[in-house]
């Protein structure tokens, strides 16, 4: 069974989110480690979004319900917070629907900036991290696959996303109104991580040709040479952040990268620097102007940076409020692609659970099979050959219903397979068998109607 736990900025606060991102590495190992039946998980986290998928084996007849709180515990003990806080946060969803969901997500369509581009990248990243952790499965193996080809569908056949949206982007987009002209405006691009290349790319589409690095981890001169820009030494850190007209930080590090503290000894610097070389005091630091723009998450820039003079801040939360409706017409036109791949993924790689029927039929077999071997021993099978003749015949003449159980269970026509037991051996599988038949004439509405409340969850946040 697949199960996904959300949280996303659709449902959590960036605060809740950000102690989600910082630890993402950790949770998949730790929520295997929370319960038996949770077999495999696939931790999804982005600057917008914190996603578990787990593959659950659970024993017929029982709840996924204990396994589901195990892992939200480790969750929450990774990222430090309750159990409860997030069981009311997080969205859950499962069975078929799960797909739908991740297609969905992977193609852009959950995004703040719908559309945007760098998502299918962190999905695929996702599932090499689980590779790496050893906690990924063949299902989620098939299910993230066909999630990012789903996404590059949905980029090459529809509109959305054709323009490099992105947060990055949007970003930027909102900063205009604080720039008089891009080609003079001094650029500091702190970090060398996910967002580093496109906000680069970016910039430059605005024109920007003074753009610097610096990298808290170190790699900011290899970025600075395979990019053709200037790196900024760690001396140097201070007063070139001070001086710039925008800094924009995209870096993976947990702690703040920029803060009031900083720009406050940069500017200390930039004056003294002033005041050796002229011999006059420097100008008033309120008549400064810069523009922060922190797309890290965990956040990069601490807060109070809106306290140091001239200086604003445009963070994630900011750009959120002020992300762009959908266009319909690509979107309605992203989804349906989302929903044929869903279905057909429910089609040719979804098993229904035969258990209930093949133990029936097992149960028949051998109870025969017993009675026989019973039978042999009281007329003097004292060595035994009759009983291992009989064993390896109903061996024989079970190979080939439980081969016939997996064909038909992944072409859809598992019902077949439960008639034919009552039609040749009369054997009645109990109820939950029955309830699997039932279940496959609901099954392609029930992922219809999955996908149609994601659908309008989406047009609720967009209005």
């Amino acid at each position: 069974m697949l199960i996904c736990l959300t949280a996303s900025h659709k449902n959590a606060g960036f605060d809740m989110l950000e102690r989600l991102s910082a630890n993402a590495e950790q949770a998949a190992p730790r929520i295997l480690d929370g319960h038996d039946a949770v077999h495999g998980a696939v931790v999804v986290a982005t600057c917008n979004r914190f996603e578990a998928y787990l593959d659950l084996e659970a024993p017929e007849g029982s709840s996924p319900v204990t396994a589901v709180h195990e892992a939200i515990r480790a969750v929450g003990s990774v990222a430090g917070l309750e159990p409860d806080e997030l069981r009311s946060t997080f969205g859950f969803v499962h069975g078929n629907a799960v797909a739908g969901h991740l297609f969905s997500v992977a193609s852009g369509l959950e995004s703040v900036v719908v559309g945007e581009g760098e998502i299918a990248g962190q999905v695929r990243r996702s599932l090499e991290q689980a590779r790496a952790d050893g906690t990924t499965t063949p299902e989620l193996e098939r299910l993230f696959q066909r999630a990012s080809q789903t996404s590059r569908r949905v980029k090459n056949e529809t509109g959305i996303g054709g323009e490099g949206r992105s947060l990055v982007r949007l970003a930027l987009d909102l900063a205009e109104s604080r720039i008089t002209d891009w080609a003079q405006t001094r650029v500091l691009l702190v970090g060398t991580g996910r967002f580093a290349g496109a906000s680069l790319a970016a910039l430059r589409d605005r024109g920007v040709t003074d753009v610097r690095v610096y990298s808290p981890s170190g790699r900011g001169t290899k970025f600075a040479h395979n990019h053709g820009i200037a790196s900024v030494p760690q001396g140097e850190y201070a007063a070139v952040a001070a001086d710039v007209d925008i800094i924009v930080t995209c870096t993976t590090a947990e702690h703040h990268v920029v803060d009031r503290a900083l720009l406050s000894v940069g500017r200390e610097s930039l004056a003294a620097s002033v005041v050796t070389i002229s011999g006059t005091p420097a100008p008033e630091a309120a008549r400064v102007r810069q523009l922060v723009i922190d797309l890290g998450l965990p956040r990069n820039v601490a807060p109070d940076v809106v306290d140091v003079p001239g200086v604003e801040l445009l963070d994630l939360e900011t750009i959120k409020i002020h992300a762009p409706l959908e266009e319909l017409g690509a979107t309605d036109a992203a989804r349906e692609i989302v929903t044929r791949d869903a279905r057909a993924f429910g089609a040719t790689t979804e098993e229904r659970d035969l258990a209930p029927a093949v133990v029936a039929l097992r149960t028949h077999v051998y109870d025969i099979l017993d009675g026989e071997i019973e039978r042999a021993r009281s007329r003097g099978d004292d060595d035994g050959r009759t009983e291992r003749a009989l064993r390896h015949m109903a061996g024989v003449l079970l190979h080939t219903p439980m081969v016939r159980s997996r064909e038909l269970a992944r072409a859809g026509e598992q019902a077949a397979w439960i008639d034919g037991l009552e039609a040749l051996f009369g054997v009645r599988p109990d109820a939950a068998a029955q309830a699997v038949r039932d279940a496959q004439a609901t099954d392609a509405a029930s992922a219809a109607s999955g996908t149609e409340a994601t659908r309008r969850a989406s047009a609720a946040d967009a209005s």
